[in-house]
């Protein structure tokens, strides 16, 4: 098999895991409505810590599947990118970044910064699982829903989305091969014009003279030296929320994001849960827990 083939045998795989749960920890039953309503506030708190035992079994998973051990097998990088390889004689090597999404927190957190010339053989696929408690805020955790999609196609459409000179500009790490592998960098990173009104016209007149390519984002060197060119003369700021995963307007990660928030659990969709959830009425939170989980004080009848 080919590094595509992999690829498209281990994506087969994770998508079986819809609907599994992970034993790797379990959340017990609240004792009372108001329990409830406490732990549904900090139930996402779990997310990075199950998060990344996902992350780590999905590794352990794909080792167990079919097909692979003729030619390799799968490793977890911890450091690294990405988060698991495939260890063995394919080339260029297959790897999948895997990312955990807790859907009733506010937004998908992860970030996706690596440059699009770290994907050159499209070698490298990302998977976004999302996941809940099997009980919604309670019990183990269990996988609502998976999207496999090319590492590729996410950074192309990441600086397609932000990238805007003079306004806003992706810059590349640069070459950094000559460093040891703990110093080398992959990542970009997005900058926000800072500058007057009179200092943005000054700008878009320099982007102007570079022609029509001047607006067409490239990660060549050269490209770069332009780019370098505004964050020397003009007051630019990092953005700290740059290539976050539900910002960069990525087709599949939007009809994922749809496709989670429109699956019913436990008597809601998980978009009415995020809503009901972020709004804070404790009321409507109490009632909602008690219709649908059952979570009541002992010798009381449910609320209506």
């Amino acid at each position: 098999m080919n590094t595509q083939q992999i690829i498209s045998l281990a994506s087969n795989y994770l998508n079986g895991l819809r609907g599994h749960e992970f034993d790797v920890l379990e959340v017990s039953k609240p004792v009372s409505p108001d329990a409830a309503v406490n732990l549904a506030k900090i139930v996402s708190k779990l997310s990075p810590l199950v998060g990344n035992l996902i992350e780590f079994n999905s590794c352990e998973y794909l080792n167990d599947q079919d097909g692979f051990e003729e030619l390799g097998h799968w490793v977890r990088q911890d450091p690294g990118f990405p988060d698991t390889i495939f260890a063995g004689n394919v080339f260029p090597t297959p790897g999948f970044e895997i990312k955990a999404w807790f859907p009733l927190a506010t937004e998908i957190t992860a970030r996706f910064k690596d440059s699009q010339d770290h994907f050159a053989s499209d070698q490298t696929y990302v998977a976004m699982l999302a996941w809940l408690p099997e009980n919604l805020i309670f019990g183990k955790p269990k996988i609502i829903d998976i999207m496999v999609a090319s590492g590729a196609s996410i950074s192309m459409a990441r600086d397609n989305h932000y990238h805007s000179p003079p306004d806003y500009l992706v810059l590349e790490p640069g070459d950094t091969s000559d460093r040891t592998s703990n110093l080398q960098q992959t990542n970009t990173n997005g900058y926000k014009f800072q500058g007057t009104s009179a200092e943005f016209a000054q700008a878009q007149q320099l982007v102007d003279s570079w022609g029509e390519d001047g607006r067409r984002y490239s990660t060549s060197a050269e490209y770069h030296r332009l780019l370098r060119t505004l964050i020397e003369r003009f007051p630019y700021r990092l953005d700290t929320n740059f290539a976050k995963m539900d910002r960069i307007a990525h087709p599949d990660i939007e009809r994922f994001k749809s496709r989670v928030y429109g699956t019913t659990f436990h008597g809601k969709t998980i978009g009415e849960w995020n809503r009901l959830l972020s709004k804070g009425d404790n009321w409507a939170i109490k009632v909602a827990l008690e219709q649908e989980l059952g979570i009541i004080e002992e010798g009381r009848t449910p609320v209506e």
